[in-house]
This record gives C-alpha cells, sequence and structure tokens, in this order.
C-alpha cells in the first residue's frame, strides 16, 4: 500500500507551502510518538485529565425488548463531554514536543473545539477556533464554553457557513502560522498524515471496548456498529476489531431527513470519489466535481465527505455502510433517555426536555455529548428469528411476515418495501440484519447523536453510530 493511502483513497493534495509542516508532523509521529516519554505523558492525560477509561454499560430494558445485550461505552463521560478529547490531547501533546506554542483547529459541533481548547489551556498553549458561522449561531453554548477556556473563536462566513468552510478557514491559516502553530485536525481525514495520526489517538476507544467485552461478557462482539461523519469516532473504534474476522463491522451516515431532495452526510452511499481538503475520498458533488451542500440534525456529522479510511473499508466490504434519518435517530436517542435513564450530558438537553421531535428536541440534540454504544446481540430462538430475518420466503412460497424490514423494537414498517428495488434488502442481508443493530452516539462530534437506528431497522433504512453486537 502507498504511503498516505488506504487502497485507491487518501493521498496528500496540498498547497506546496503547506507540505513542510505536514512533513515536520510525518517525522515527529515517528520519532516523538512512541517514546516512553510521550506515551508516560500522554496516558497520564488520558487518564487523570481526560477520565479514561470510560465505562461499558449494560441496558438492561432496551435488551430484554430488543432480544440482545446493548452495551454503552460512555464517551460522554469524558472530560468535555466526548470523545474529541482523545484526539486533542494526543495532538496537542506532540504539538508541544515539537516546540509549537499554539494550536488552531477547525470545529462544527464545537466538541473539537472545547476539547483542543482545554487541552491547549492544559498543556501552557494558545488556541484559535474557526467555526462556521452557522454553526456559531445553532452551538453558541459550545461557543461560550471555548471562549472560557482562552481559545479565540473566529466565525467564517464563507461558503456554507458550516464544518467545510471552518477546514478551509484553518488549512489557509496554518501557512501564514506554521513555524510556531500546530493544526489540530479534528477528523480522520485530511492530508497525510493526519488520517493516521487522529486514527492512532481515537482507536483507545475500540481497544478500551475489545478488553472491556473479552473482561464482562467472555467473547467478542459479533457486530460493532458506529455512526460516521468524519470519522474519527468510528474508525477509533472499528479499528482493534479490523482483524477480528469474526466482527462484523456497521458504519452509519447520517440521513437528514428522508425527504425527496433533502440534504444529508450520506458520503459512502451516496457519494463519488473526488479531492477535498487534500485527501481523495468519497464526496458529496454535482456531475461538475462541484462539492454539494451536506445537512443533518447534529452539526457534527454534517460534512459532504468522510475520511479515506472509511472510504476503503467500505470499497473492499470490510464494513458494511448505511443511512439513518434524522427522526429516526432522534426517536432511538429519546429511548435510550426514558428507557435507560441515560442522557449524555449537555445541558441544552436538560433544559429543553425530549418531547417530541421537534425543533426544541432537534437543537438540543445538536449539543448532546458522545457516547459510544456497544451491542451484544444474543442467539435468538427459532420464532425470534423467523420475525427479524423475514427476508426469506417461508417454505409454502408465501411472503414472510413484517415485509422488509428487521423488527427493532420500536419503529417496525409494517408491509414495508424497499424503496430502491430491493438494493437496501439486499445491503442489509449482507450486513447480518438478522440482528437488531442500534446506534447510541454520534459519529464525527457527540455519541448519543445518532443513537440513530436503535430502535429502528436495519433493512432498507440502514444506520447507526457505534455499536457492538454479539450474535
Amino acid at each position: 500500500m502507498k504511503k498516505g493511502y488506504f487502497g485507491d483513497f487518501g493521498g496528500c493534495f496540498v498547497p506546496e507551502l503547506l507540505m513542510p509542516p505536514l512533513m515536520e508532523l510525518e517525522e515527529a509521529m515517528k520519532a516523538i510518538l512512541p517514546s516512553e516519554t510521550f506515551q508516560r505523558q500522554l496516558r497520564d492525560l488520558l487518564v487523570n485529565f481526560a477520565g479514561r477509561e470510560t465505562p461499558l454499560t449494560f441496558c438492561p430494558s432496551l435488551s430484554k425488548r430488543l432480544g440482545f445485550e446493548l452495551w454503552l461505552k460512555r464517551e460522554d463521560l469524558l472530560h468535555t463531554g466526548a470523545h474529541k478529547i482523545n484526539n486533542t490531547l494526543g495532538q496537542a501533546l506532540l504539538a508541544r514536543h515539537m516546540g509549537k506554542t499554539q494550536l488552531i483547529a477547525e470545529t462544527g459541533a464545537g466538541q473539537h473545539g472545547v476539547a483542543t481548547a482545554a487541552a491547549a489551556a492544559r498543556l501552557g498553549m494558545k488556541c484559535i477556533v474557526y467555526m462556521g458561522a452557522e454553526d456559531v449561531e445553532r452551538q453558541s453554548s459550545n461557543v461560550r464554553r471555548m471562549r472560557l477556556l482562552g481559545a479565540e473563536v473566529v466565525a467564517v462566513e464563507s461558503g456554507s457557513r458550516t464544518l467545510k468552510d471552518a477546514i478551509n478557514a484553518a488549512l489557509r491559516a496554518w501557512i501564514s502560522l506554521q513555524s510556531s502553530t500546530h493544526y489540530c485536525f479534528g477528523t480522520a481525514a485530511g492530508p497525510y498524515p493526519f488520517p493516521d495520526l487522529v486514527r492512532e489517538f481515537q482507536s483507545v476507544i475500540g481497544r478500551e471496548a475489545r478488553a472491556q467485552m473479552l473482561e464482562r461478557t467472555g467473547a467478542l462482539p459479533d457486530y460493532v456498529v458506529a455512526a460516521v461523519g468524519g470519522g474519527s469516532n468510528a474508525i477509533g473504534m472499528f479499528t482493534p476489531f479490523v482483524a477480528d474476522a469474526s466482527v462484523r463491522i456497521i458504519g452509519v451516515e447520517a440521513g437528514g431527513t428522508g425527504e425527496p431532495g433533502c440534504m444529508h452526510s450520506a458520503a459512502i452511499n451516496l457519494g463519488r470519489p473526488g479531492v477535498l481538503h487534500g485527501e481523495y475520498t468519497m464526496l458529496l458533488q454535482d456531475e461538475d466535481g462541484q462539492i454539494l451542500p451536506s445537512g443533518s440534525v447534529s452539526a457534527g456529522l454534517d460534512y459532504p465527505g468522510v475520511g479515506p479510511e472509511h472510504a476503503h473499508l467500505a470499497a473492499t466490504g470490510r464494513v458494511k455502510y448505511g443511512v439513518v434519518h434524522d427522526h429516526e435517530a432522534l426517536a432511538a436517542f429519546q429511548a435510550l433517555c426514558r428507557e435507560e435513564g441515560i442522557l449524555a450530558r449537555g445541558g441544552a438537553v436538560q433544559a429543553e426536555g425530549l418531547e417530541g421531535v421537534g425543533q426544541k428536541q432537534a437543537e438540543a440534540h445538536h449539543r448532546a455529548a458522545d457516547q459510544v454504544l456497544l451491542i451484544q446481540h444474543l442467539p435468538p430462538p427459532d420464532e425470534h428469528h423467523r420475525q427479524h430475518q423475514g427476508r426469506k420466503r417461508k417454505a409454502d412460497g408465501q411472503q414472510p411476515e413484517g415485509g422488509q424490514h428487521v423488527h427493532a423494537g420500536l419503529h417496525h414498517h409494517e408491509g414495508a418495501a424497499p424503496d430502491d428495488g430491493g438494493q437496501d434488502q439486499q445491503r442489509a442481508g449482507e450486513a447480518g440484519q438478522d440482528a437488531a443493530l442500534f446506534v447510541f452516539g454520534h459519529g464525527c462530534t457527540s455519541p448519543l447523536t445518532m443513537i440513530k437506528s436503535g430502535l429502528h431497522t436495519f433493512t432498507g433504512k440502514r444506520g447507526f453510530e457505534h455499536v457492538l453486537i454479539r450474535l
């Protein structure tokens, strides 16, 4: 495999002026990252500042209803309330070892910005955060948190005024600031070596989850499911399981409202290969190669591309990627709150409540904190298998009951048929759809964001965020 590539995806497509800091970062990864001193300092920060390891929480009520054991990897309990702190502490510490005095970062939902600001404050560094003006408005609470932590927040007014444009602004700023500044990239995307670097720091999620599942259950999960925006949370969960042939891995993208022509963030399922932000990957683009606007109820998933390793894992078939719509994610989020008493940290959520799937709930959800979901799926009895597999015709030639969807406990669509000529049904079957998959979390930003499919089905509607499932 070529350096900087995952199969056909990846690379480093940047202006010549950005090559020196990227090459400097690559050399630091080789010389500093493996050192005993760096690893000891990072472990101390993760344990005594961020709050690792995060607990693995069993969900008895939902497990009983759904017919499998459902476990949550509580990344929302980390300092700053999201998985982002894993990456920002690692990059900030590396930057300090490189002699840098300032961090710059992009942010969408604000979680990465808050985490970068916290890491900078802890390590005595300056911090500038670039944030789309649209996100500044809808994520005002996180803007206040960044400023309280000492960061300068720059509202980006260009383009769609969201995450894509914030990244563009941060990359431009890095050109003139590179001698004293490190760009703390927020997801497992961008030009090489960022996808490798972010994966390295976020893989602590999956390493802990794998060990905890073995300790608590004595076996690996049958499924690992995670929501995918840019993909840092998901790749952190997936990586330690990729080599486990018995473990099926499911990624879930944000499908927007589900209405015809709606904006969404399903770059793998509905995009095409192209170059954006220094990488060759799957993108939302028109026939002329112009980047299309993306959309999601979760600001952190509102990105028109995906990390190159995810594009590769999809191309090879090692990971299956589906789609879940906003209302499905919110309904699953609400079910987790009411049936398990688990509410991710986020003051807006508590303040607004979770009555219905209206505007206030959506706004509250934008600010919900990260949470990784682990699911252990137990072998169902024959009757359960018949109901949940329901895709094959009976021996007498009749169509199985329940249509094409796997009943996941809350949103069973009786008699519903695939909306794409059966392709969704096929994809779902390939992904082991007979196991009810639920997503709790938020791929790019906060975890509970995508507690999507959770109580939905994976058939034609595809979806999830971060989940482990055992059959």
